[in-house]
């Protein structure tokens, strides 16, 4: 039988209700959240608007993000620009470099939150029309 999704994704936090404050008022995930439309909130679960979700272990030497880090996070989304500008609006470090986007990839940011975990933003390209 085939797994059907991610089903959580739990890792070890210095303040962990702190860390959940964060990404609750920065990315609106985590327990209560709700990003799919019409998604009734749940005290426990992220109601997430589904899509495609990549699963790609990297090398051990790779400098895609931080060697003193075991993951980073990639989370999707709708209007980049205006995640960025409130992100940027409430002191958040914003990381971007042009080489990072491509038409057929998307758009891409990173950003690290209070524990310095890496957070990859991206917004895939829009569909042909």
């Amino acid at each position: 039988m085939p797994v059907l999704g991610m089903g959580g994704l739990f890792f070890r936090a210095r303040d962990p209700d702190a860390l959940a404050a964060w990404y609750a008022r920065h990315l609106n995930v985590g327990a209560g959240c709700v990003s799919d439309p019409g998604a009734t909130p749940d005290e426990w679960a992220w109601k997430p608007q589904g899509g495609p979700m990549v699963f790609a272990p990297f090398r051990q030497d790779s400098d895609y993000f931080a060697a003193d880090k075991a993951f980073m996070l990639n989370f999707r989304v709708a209007d980049l620009d205006a995640l960025l500008a409130d992100l940027r609006a409430a002191d958040v470090e914003v990381i971007t470099k042009a080489e990072w986007d491509h038409p057929d990839a998307g758009r891409f940011a990173r950003i690290h939150d209070p524990e310095g975990n890496a957070i990859e933003l991206w917004e895939p390209p829009a569909p042909a029309a």
